[in-house]
């Protein structure tokens, strides 16, 4: 084993979603010691007794070595922990962790969002609550069941410290899960929350059959929506132009794998959120992210208005024809970006 691996040996998956099982999965590849946190007890005993995730996951068998627990205080005690809960829960979940993770203990945030309410950046959550940890992010273009086949996926794992950000590579990464790593860690969540919102204004074009043309405008001008909120909340370009960012608004946008670009299909085609968020059991984060995008804009003076468009068709109930309209009927402007996104 490499010296730089050693201190990574034991990893904790702090949430049992699909993404959580994904990566317990590829962390048991990579040679591993894997630790599952659900907190539904149920799953716990599922992944247990069968060694599969029936719930959110099934399909997939896991290695009987990979064990789940109920117990905070048994995940915390781990080298790293990966937290992949869904963004609205982190901060609860992390408050839980507090008292048992170790001064220095790496904490990789997975989940992608916006905190509603507080407008912050799970980073900046993970910073208020768990002050004694280094957080890191692990964001890019990633459906569950793909990486958990093993299929070649590649992604961003950011941390202020370069050299901790290559341990966590080191230690999570195989040749089929490639992992780049960054020092910008505003520019790796930035482009995982927001995309979420524009997926589900790709899906809501999708289910309305406006053509792949209207698709490809809405992710060109959705990336810079991206970029300008990006860079006023001090994330790097190029980071917003790599993996975690036009590389995961381009899977999402693209798949009804994605749960934020189903939805929106879903919505185009005259369903109720209310109807079809009560049939599913996981999370579309972009439903919750959308008025957090939108109050943080504001905040920065940022102009998003495909953002927007959603946050009134999900949170204030306006009619999705006339909110197509207004964004089509909005000023043209000169098109090539400028260095603040514009």
């Amino acid at each position: 084993m490499a010296k730089n691996e050693m201190h990574m040996q034991r990893l904790s998956i702090i949430g049992a979603g699909a993404w959580g099982t994904a990566l317990a999965i590829a962390a048991h590849r990579a040679g591993r010691d894997v630790t599952i946190w659900a907190f539904e007890a149920d799953v716990a005993a599922a992944i247990n007794d069968s060694g599969q995730n029936s719930f959110y996951l099934p399909g997939f068998a896991l290695d009987r070595s990979i064990c789940a627990t109920t117990d905070i205080a048994v995940a915390a005690r781990a080298d790293a922990l990966l937290l992949t809960m869904p963004a609205q829960h982190l901060r609860r979940v992390a408050a839980g962790l507090a008292p048992h993770v170790k001064a220095d203990t790496p904490v990789v945030i997975c989940a992608k969002g916006i905190e509603v309410g507080t407008g912050a950046l799970l980073s900046e959550v993970v910073s208020e609550v768990l002050p004694m940890a280094v957080p890191a992010v692990l964001s890019g273009p990633t459906f569950a069941a793909e990486v958990a086949r093993g299929l070649p996926t590649a992604v961003t794992l950011a941390a202020c410290d370069e050299q901790l950000a290559e341990r966590l590579a080191a230690a999570i990464g195989t040749p089929h899960l490639r992992i780049y790593t960054a020092t910008d860690v505003i520019g790796a969540e930035i482009g995982g929350a927001v995309k979420n919102v524009l997926a589900i204004a790709c899906g809501i074009v999708g289910g309305r059959k406006l053509g792949d043309n209207t698709r490809a405008a809405l992710i060109t001008r959705g990336l810079a929506e991206i970029l300008r909120l990006g860079l006023a909340k001090g994330a790097k370009l190029e980071t917003l132009m790599g993996l975690s960012g036009i590389g995961d608004l381009t899977l999402t946008c693209n798949a009804m794998q994605s749960r934020n670009y189903s939805l929106g299909v879903a919505l185009g085609q005259g369903k109720a959120l209310a109807d079809i968020l009560a049939n599913r059991r996981s999370v579309a984060e972009g439903v919750f992210t959308a008025s957090s995008v939108v109050s943080l804009a504001r905040r920065l003076g940022v102009e998003m208005p495909i953002c927007t468009a959603i946050d009134a068709i999900i949170n204030h109930g306006a009619d999705l024809n006339e909110a197509i309209s207004r964004l089509l009927s909005r000023p043209l402007r000169p098109e090539p970006l400028d260095n603040k996104g514009r």
